[in-house]
């Protein structure tokens, strides 16, 4: 390690940070830790499946994106583009993206023929009005600061009339520990308060921010991009599931919601 590269985590906890010093910590985050997320989730999410949230709500089920056939779909914060795997057997016309670099190589060990390419989701690379569909499953949203600009972004490569839909934790969950057992039922911090979860290293630097927004919050961002909120979607937790990720687990997801889904469209 040089001086000029994070050391491992020594702090965590709420605080303000500045948007300058946590911007590129997510890429960094994403590129050292996604073998191990893969490794841990990999086996739920499928290689070809397009999972919405830790409750295990499938596309094959929920249909939020309608009919994909024929349709160019853009995938924002892909990961190892499971979903946009799935959407291509669907016969969609599918583009993936992901701000890591260790992501996009998993996706591409993977396959799937369709065009992988590492992007910002708050500058994406691609011409104003050149996808019918652009989605994301618990990607870029959480991971900056200034989300308002992820929304602009699929806007403006949304042609008239087309689909913006986006996972994200709901954002009552952050009133909450994250814990999946009983101590994950007793609030213990104010709704209201914003300030990120911020993991530091020994000098300080930002390692991993992510970031709350309320319900209104998420709605005003998205509306004042210019779109319209068509549905707000709350998954249940499914009777069946029993699986624990993170502080997701059966116990929490039968008191308490863990995802927000917002289905959107361009006028």
């Amino acid at each position: 390690m040089t001086a000029d590269q994070p050391g491992p985590m020594a702090d965590a906890g709420y605080r303000e940070v500045a948007d300058a010093a946590a911007t590129g910590a997510g890429r960094l985050w994403w590129d050292a830790n996604a073998a191990e997320y893969l490794d841990e989730h990999g086996e739920f999410l499928g290689d070809d499946d397009f999972c919405w949230c830790p409750e295990g709500l499938r596309e094959v089920d929920a249909r939020l994106l309608g009919d994909v056939r024929g349709r160019r779909v853009l995938e924002v914060g892909s990961g190892a583009a499971q979903c946009a795997r799935w959407l291509a057997g669907q016969g969609a016309e599918v583009v993936a993206t992901d701000v890591s670099g260790s992501m996009m190589a998993a996706a591409a060990r993977i396959g799937g023929g369709f065009p992988l390419v590492q992007a910002d989701a708050r500058a994406l690379p691609f011409p104003d009005a050149s996808f019918d569909t652009v989605f994301t499953a618990y990607g870029a949203i959480p991971f900056v600061p200034d989300a308002e600009r992820v929304h602009a972004e699929a806007f403006r490569v949304l042609r008239s009339g087309g689909r913006w839909v986006c996972s994200v934790t709901h954002p009552i969950r952050w009133a909450f520990p994250d814990d999946p057992s009983e101590r994950g039922l007793t609030a213990d911090r104010s709704y209201f308060d914003r300030r990120p979860y911020v993991e530091t290293d020994a000098a300080g630097r930002v390692l991993y921010a992510e970031y709350h927004r309320t319900l209104g919050d998420h709605i005003a961002e998205l509306v004042g991009a210019g779109f319209v909120l068509d549905r707000l979607v709350e998954p249940e937790w499914p009777d069946g599931h029993d699986r624990t990720w993170g502080g997701w687990s059966r116990l929490r997801g039968e008191h308490i919601p863990g995802t927000a889904i917002l289905v959107a469209h361009k006028p």
